[in-house]
Parts: structure tokens; C-alpha cells; sequence
């Protein structure tokens, strides 16, 4: 039986026998490989590009700064994209910073084989495993990829020189780099799980209706407001539709083109902001013309709410034909004049009257002077600090104080007493909130705010119907539509005309 027994007394048993090392032992060696491999080779130009570029990433400074100049282009897709890259960072960063480092303690990488040149001026003292900066880096460049696919084309190969950069200066092993970049893009989806992008939550294109398709833009006329600063964007209309005509109007001559637009065009359209764009619609509906609208002024909610941002939204759907149907808003009352005329005006966005009119009419008064968003501001600060008296008014016979009364057109998505965005355009319902009673308007205001547009409460109300009326309204009443104010008085009737406006808008989301 002895001699069936092999001797082992010379096996040195402390470590696994050649070819049997652990996954773990593995892993460390190809890691250390290719760690050296990098150190040795040398690339033109990247020892000045890399250790700066690595060093210009600390503490997210150079994203920031990539952020900011994204956010400069000013346009609406550029704005999300720039945002959701930051907040995409914020979160890898924080993942990493407390749950990744502590998690496993990795010491750095040694320098022997790096030249001094590429080693970095401060070293980092934190643990290797994994790498913050190749998180946040892709983090930037996911989020900014999943809002704006032309955006993240362009930040990603600086993210991946980041990452590189991490490597090719000693601070980190690739493995460090790689889980780092797999949880940098992880945050960013879990950050768009819990704000989903634009292109996730697209309008319905219905009810789809037809429309002209104009190959080049040809029966295309479009007017734009010089007024709304609209240059640029009908310079990329023109490249993109260049059969296509243009007019530029002065805003006192806008109505007046309008109506010669609408008497020689199979499409009419429009360039400016909710103000424009209603009067447009006012002629489109008069002419029964198909409506084609291009974002340019101060808001631009209903463009934006079609899904069309910029020239080549347009465009694409314009030679298309793709085209919905879309809701239009109408209210009805006495002018406030005192002739007892009946007026009728339409709305694609908002009506409202209280103190909204007023916050409207001061905006207006100081935009010219300071800016659209400063003199919003200032706006809102002087009606809230008002000592007016609230408005009265009829419901179903019953008297009521009114501060402000909202009906927005089709339902809007966002809590409280100012409008968000609409996922239906065409879903037959007025939006309405009312803030009532009390002496002053600014402690009311900030808790419909607040509470959020569904919460009802001694200060506000929400509900969504199609016809409203109010009765008893004062002389010289102030309301706004779409950013106008007029005046009216008595009996207030607003309701909806369904369907009732032809609009081109891409059918599928142009990213």
C-alpha cells in the first residue's frame, strides 16, 4: 500500500500548481500586463495632451466647463443635454466617491515604469478601484448621448481620452478605468430611469391627419417675426428648404403678411414665439391652411410641445407630410372697452386672468431693458408684493374671489399654477387651476405651488373640462393668451375646437 503512495514531501503546497492560478490571481496579472504595456509605449503628442487633459478633470471641471459651452449653443436640445451629462456625473461621482472606493481598497499603480513626464504633478491619495474620473467622464458623455445623439458624438472621444489619459499617466490600472466607465454609464441610465429623456416621452403622433408634402419646401410660405431675433433660424430653414419662401415681417406688419402669406401658400408658416405662432394659427384657421412652425422667440411652448426644436424638425416633417391634428383653445366675451361687442380669440397654449395678466404685462414692459428671464423675475417679485384686491367672479351663480385663473389647453405635466409640458395635444380638455380668496395673492400662489396642481386645498383648485364660464366679470378686465393681454367684460366662455388645426411635427423623434 506504501509504495501506491506518491511522494510529496519536495511539492511546495503553499501555492496552486502552474496553470491552475485563481480567476482573481489572473485577472491582476493581465491587468499588470497591460498596465506595462501602456507605460512603455509612447504616443506622439500625448505626453503634453494627456497629463493636462487627466488633470483637467479633477473634480469635474473640465465636464462643467464642456457643459457650459454645450448650453451656450441655446437650444432647447443642447440645454436638456447639457443638464442630464451633469446630473449623470453628480450621481457616478457620489456612487463612487462613497460606496466604490471603500468598497475595495486597491493601492495605485507603481510609477517605476512610467516616464516622469506623463506622471501627474499631484498623485491622488485616494484607494485605485474603481476610477473616478472614467466614471464621470462617461457618465457626461452617456447623458448627453441619450438626450442629444450629435452632442454625445462630439463629447465622446474626449471622455475616452479621459479615460485613457488615467492609464497612459500611472493613476489607475485598466481594470480600474473599464468598471469605472461601466458605472459612469450605469448612473447615467439610472438617471434617465428616473427623468425620461424628450425622445421617451415623444407626443403621440394622433390623430394623424394628411397633409401637403412640399419636396424643398416648395408651397411653403413662411413669416417671421424680425422682432423675435429670428435670423438664424430662417438662414436653416432656407439650407434645409430652399424652395421655400421667407418673409420677414416687422411685428406692427405681422397680421397684414399673414394674410398675403395665406392667400398664395398651400402651407402657411410661421417663425417667432407664442404670440406669433397664435396669430398665425388665427389666419391658418381662417384660410383652412395646414400650419408649419418654427421656434424663435423668448417661448416657444407649442412648438416644443410638437416635438419641433429647430429647422431640421421642420424640415423632415414638411417634406414628409406628417402632420396631427391639434386642439385650439377659445374663449368669448364682451370688450372691455364698453362698446358691448362680442369678441372671440383663440389660444394653442394658455388663457388666463388675475394676476397672471399683470405678471404678463410687467414682464413685457421690462424685457427690452434687462432680458426675458431677469424681467420674468422682477415680475413675479412685484405681483407677489401686491396689495391689490382679488377679482370676482361667477361660478355656476355662485360669487368667488379669484387671484388668478389658469386654463391651459390640453393637459399640462407639471405640478402647480404655471404650465409645464403636453404629452396630447389633442385630448379635448381644458387644464384649469384656480388660486381664490384671502387678502393678499403671494402666500396662496406659492402653495399652489407648491402642493402641486392635483392637491385641493382652501387656496386652490384643479379640474379638467372642455367649456368653462364665468359670469359678472368688472369692466376692463385684464387676461392673457399665448403672452397677449386684451380687456374684456361680463360673461367669460372658454371651450375648445377639437382637432380643429392641421400641424406639421416629425412623427418620430429627431435626436
Amino acid at each position: 500500500m506504501s509504495a501506491d503512495i506518491p511522494d510529496v514531501s519536495g511539492l511546495d503546497l503553499s501555492r496552486p500548481a502552474a496553470g491552475h492560478r485563481p480567476f482573481k490571481a489572473r485577472v491582476v496579472s493581465l491587468d499588470s500586463r497591460l498596465f506595462d504595456a501602456v507605460a512603455k509605449r509612447h504616443w506622439p503628442g500625448a505626453d503634453r495632451v494627456l497629463p493636462r487633459l487627466s488633470q483637467g478633470a479633477n473634480h469635474g471641471v473640465l465636464w462643467f466647463t464642456v457643459a457650459a459651452g454645450i448650453t451656450a449653443t441655446r437650444t432647447p436640445r443642447a440645454r436638456r443635454a447639457a443638464v442630464r451629462g451633469v446630473a449623470s456625473l453628480a450621481l457616478a461621482s457620489a456612487t463612487i466617491n462613497t460606496l466604490g472606493k471603500r468598497s475595495v481598497r486597491r493601492a495605485r499603480p507603481l510609477l517605476d515604469a512610467v516616464p516622469l513626464i506623463r506622471q501627474l504633478k499631484r498623485q491622488p491619495i485616494t484607494t485605485s478601484f474603481p476610477s473616478g474620473h472614467s466614471a464621470s467622464a462617461a457618465a457626461f458623455a452617456t447623458g448627453v448621448a441619450l438626450e442629444s445623439r450629435a452632442w454625445g458624438a462630439a463629447v465622446a472621444p474626449l471622455a475616452a481620452a479621459v479615460a485613457v489619459s488615467r492609464i497612459y499617466t500611472g493613476a489607475h490600472f485598466p481594470s480600474d478605468v473599464l468598471v469605472g466607465g461601466a458605472l459612469g454609464a450605469g448612473a447615467a441610465f439610472a438617471v434617465r430611469g428616473l427623468v425620461p429623456t424628450r425622445a421617451q416621452l415623444a407626443p403621440p403622433g394622433r390623430p394623424r391627419v394628411t397633409a401637403p408634402a412640399l419636396p424643398g419646401g416648395e408651397g411653403l410660405v413662411l413669416v417671421a417675426n424680425a422682432g423675435a431675433g429670428t435670423s438664424q433660424r430662417v438662414k436653416a430653414l432656407h439650407d434645409a428648404l430652399p424652395e421655400a419662401e421667407v418673409i420677414v415681417a416687422e411685428p406692427a406688419d405681422l397680421g397684414a403678411e399673414l394674410e398675403k402669406a395665406a392667400a398664395r401658400a398651400r402651407v402657411l408658416g410661421v417663425c417667432g414665439g407664442d404670440g406669433t405662432v397664435n396669430a398665425a394659427a388665427t389666419v391658418a384657421l381662417q384660410h383652412g391652411l395646414p400650419l408649419a412652425v418654427l421656434p424663435g422667440g423668448t417661448l416657444n411652448h407649442f412648438s416644443y410641445d410638437l416635438g419641433i426644436e429647430d429647422a431640421r424638425d421642420l424640415s423632415g416633417a414638411v417634406e414628409a407630410g406628417d402632420a396631427v391634428a391639434v386642439d385650439v383653445g377659445r374663449f368669448t366675451a364682451c370688450d372691455g372697452a364698453g362698446a358691448g361687442e362680442r369678441v372671440e380669440k383663440y389660444f394653442l397654449n394658455t388663457f388666463s386672468l388675475g394676476v397672471y395678466p399683470e405678471l404678463v404685462r410687467l414682464r413685457e414692459h421690462w424685457a427690452k431693458r434687462i432680458g426675458g428671464k431677469p424681467a420674468s423675475v422682477l415680475a413675479a417679485w412685484k405681483v407677489l408684493r401686491s396689495d391689490e384686491r382679488p377679482m370676482v367672479g361667477k361660478f355656476r351663480g355662485k360669487e368667488r374671489a379669484l387671484w388668478l385663473l389658469f386654463a391651459g389647453n390640453c393637459t399640462y405635466h407639471r405640478p402647480g399654477f404655471t404650465p409645464g409640458r403636453r404629452l396630447d395635444l389633442a385630448d379635448g380638455l381644458l387644464d384649469v387651476r384656480i388660486v381664490h380668496g384671502g387678502r393678499r395673492p403671494g402666500a396662496r400662489l406659492l402653495a399652489a405651488a407648491l402642493t402641486g396642481s392635483e392637491v385641493r386645498s382652501p387656496a386652490q383648485a384643479a379640474v379638467r373640462l372642455p367649456r368653462l364660464r364665468v359670469d359678472g366679470l368688472g369692466a376692463d378686465t385684464a387676461v392673457a393668451y399665448d403672452g397677449e393681454v386684451t380687456r374684456i367684460q361680463g360673461t367669460l366662455t372658454v371651450d375648445k375646437l377639437p382637432e380643429a388645426l392641421t400641424v406639421y411635427r416629425p412623427l418620430s423623434p429627431i435626436r
